[in-house]
């Protein structure tokens, strides 16, 4: 434009109408794909769920709907998690992603969680440990209220004594302190766990999934802002004690099974209660692949002593919400 050209101008409503449209297309483009795949993962929960109410595939849409004593508490649980990254990283200014659900319309669970992005580097340890404490925390707030009452609705019977299977979830001490607190289960009898009790022990054991120790998890986050560039060689050596643990378990439910004569695809099926551990460190091996080993470091290594507290509080929850086996048939 030359010097002397009359410099064009724009009304201002017309600008206004234009950063609102702009504001607008960001918005749908950041969130249209994580509603879309909420609003799956909630179907497949309600699918799920209603396969569990009414033991058998539900027929119609209307039947759908009794999966929702399942749906609408797990989903719950896993909203809490997620929005607490989502509103501790905004807290703490972290341009982090919606939670991208992932749904899965097979039992046992319906989906395989969520997970958030962030982009950039988390600056400081009390910022990384919030953002990484604050999933875990606020989801088991909601996943213990919902565990207890699915459990008070949940019935002791005798154990099949027909010969056919059945399934037993894992169980943690925190899991195992509730079972017992609230029901006394006779020898040759176990509990049924009803659709809500299950959403509860789902939220568990997502909990605890997340907050093993290692890399980018939400468990490496906290230990990272704990022990710092310690907190690198705990992930390395739990690549090789996570297959030990699925070895281990293998062995305490299998020998005995050997020992007292069951043998082929039976015996199998036994071996593979530690199986989980096995798959988990194969994916998190992936992760080390492609994401490296190591923690990004924060500039400011020092954590306040009440997020101390908080971080060995958090780390301590893992312990008592491990499973050595995560469900197996028996």
């Amino acid at each position: 434009m030359s010097a002397g050209a009359p410099t064009e101008t724009r009304p201002e409503a017309w600008q206004d109408s234009n950063e609102d449209t702009a504001a607008g297309t960001s918005w749908r483009r950041r969130w249209l794909l994580p509603l879309v795949l909420m609003a799956a993962t909630l179907a497949s929960t309600l699918y799920v769920g209603a396969e569990m109410a009414l033991e058998r595939a539900p027929a119609s849409l209307a039947e759908v709907g009794a999966g929702a004593s399942y749906a609408l508490p797990l989903m719950a649980i896993l909203l809490a998690h997620e929005f607490g990254h989502f509103l501790a990283g905004k807290y703490h200014h972290v341009d982090v992603s919606p939670p991208y659900f992932i749904p899965l319309p097979f039992p046992p669970l319906g989906t395989m969680g969520a997970i958030i992005r962030m982009h950039g580097r988390i600056r400081s340890r009390n910022a990384l440990l919030d953002i990484g404490a604050a999933g875990p925390l606020a989801g088991m707030a909601v996943a213990l209220p919902v565990l207890v009452y699915g459990l008070a609705h949940s019935e002791v019977l005798p154990l099949p004594t027909d010969g056919s299977s059945f399934l037993i979830e894992g169980r943690s001490l925190l899991y195992l302190a509730l079972l017992h607190g609230m029901h006394h289960i006779p020898e040759g009898s176990d509990i049924f766990l009803g659709p809500t009790a299950w959403a509860g022990w789902v939220g568990l054991l997502v909990t605890m999934i997340n907050l093993v120790p290692f890399g980018q998890l939400d468990g490496g986050h906290v230990a990272y802002a704990l022990w710092g560039q310690r907190q690198d060689a705990v992930s390395r050596k739990l690549l090789l004690v996570l297959p030990m643990i699925a070895v281990a378990v293998a062995a305490f439910y299998g020998i005995p099974a050997y020992l007292a004569g069951v043998r082929g695809d039976a015996l199998v099926t036994v071996l593979l209660a530690g199986v989980h551990w096995l798959t988990w460190a194969m994916v998190l091996g992936l992760m080390t692949l492609f994401a490296g080993s190591s923690h990004p470091p924060t500039e400011d290594a020092t954590l306040s002593p009440r997020r101390r507290v908080v971080a060995i509080f958090t780390l301590a929850l893992f312990a008592l919400l491990f499973m050595p086996s995560w469900m197996r048939i028996t």
